[in-house]
């Protein structure tokens, strides 16, 4: 795994995949290198302006890639459904979901169409509900994955069940960690799920380390503190965003990953490196919690994996 690079993916001919926030940064180099292996990728966004320049760069450096953009809001459940709706029509089943699409560190507390504080809505609760929509295209795959994108970030982070929604206390960072811990414990939850239930579906999770993308740049988050200490850092500890996809793309594609792994860069402080074993917090790990979140977030989002399972 040390030398693990994109030449490694195997053949993904007649495969279909489904990334979230792949018009630019991790997500566009994640479906950059699926669409290189011959998977068929949809490229799902916001900006449907970025969304086409996605597809015309893939396709420039990979002439017969078959890659699509659908629209896709994960701060709107409406729009989930929609999407969920329109990929159902068209696709009998789906075999690899990565969730990566995110927002980071909003200055002040902002809230989804729904009422959900935002980084909680998007970067969670959002992939939560898209995962259960997709469920019975998942299950109809031979062998399908979900990768969900957490961060270095859920080592800082705790589930607030007294104030989830960061109602009463906002905080930018401590809002972004609790949504990366939560999509990392959605992740190893899933995975038991479908253990259990015979979904047939296996469930990682991926962080890329400290990659440069435009996540905090080009985010209400530029110019705090931790955004000037990074530029500091970055030349020293950061990596390409396309090395920062490694880690989703071992996930998603080697036959190496283990279900219900967590994947990162293998270097000092799993900043920067080769795919890897990352560290999960033990607060990741706790059953009762995870179990105590997803049925909260069955309650938020009104979908429930189990019975949608049974409707399949």
């Amino acid at each position: 795994m040390t030398d693990w690079t994109t030449a490694d993916i195997p053949s993904l001919t007649g495969k279909t995949a489904v990334v979230t926030g792949a018009t630019g940064g991790l997500g566009y180099e994640t479906a950059m290198a699926l669409a290189g292996a011959g998977a068929i990728v949809i490229l799902t966004g916001r900006n449907d302006a970025k969304g086409l320049r996605a597809i015309e760069g893939i396709c420039e450096r990979f002439p017969d890639a078959l890659v699509a953009y659908e629209h896709l809001d994960l701060a709107s459940l409406s729009s989930v459904a929609d999407f969920a709706r329109r990929f159902a029509a068209g696709n009998e089943q789906l075999d690899l979901l990565v969730n990566n699409a995110g927002v980071m560190a909003l200055p002040k507390r902002q809230q989804t169409e729904d009422g959900f504080e935002m980084q909680l809505g998007t970067n969670y609760l959002g992939h939560y509900a898209l995962t259960a929509r997709l469920l019975p295209q998942l299950r109809r795959a031979k062998a399908p994955r979900v990768v969900s994108l957490s961060s270095l970030a859920h080592r800082s982070g705790a589930i607030n069940f007294d104030d989830l929604q960061s109602t009463r206390s906002y905080r930018p960072w401590r809002a972004y960690c609790q949504s990366k811990l939560a999509m990392l414990m959605f992740a190893l939850e899933l995975q038991r799920h479908s253990l259990a239930a015979g979904w047939g579906v296996t469930s990682l999770a991926a962080h890329p380390g400290y990659a440069r993308t435009d996540l905090i740049s080009n985010g209400p988050g530029a110019n705090t503190f931790q955004w000037r200490v990074g530029r500091l850092l970055q030349p020293l500890m950061s990596q390409s965003a396309a090395e920062g996809a490694l880690p989703t793309l071992f996930a998603a594609t080697s036959p190496g990953a283990e279900p219900g792994g967590y994947y990162g860069p293998n270097g000092f402080y799993e900043l920067k490196g080769a795919p890897a074993p990352a560290r999960i917090m033990p607060q990741a790990k706790d059953l009762a919690a995870a179990a105590m979140l997803w049925d909260v977030s069955a309650t938020l989002t009104g979908l429930s994996f189990d019975d949608i399972a049974v409707a399949a």
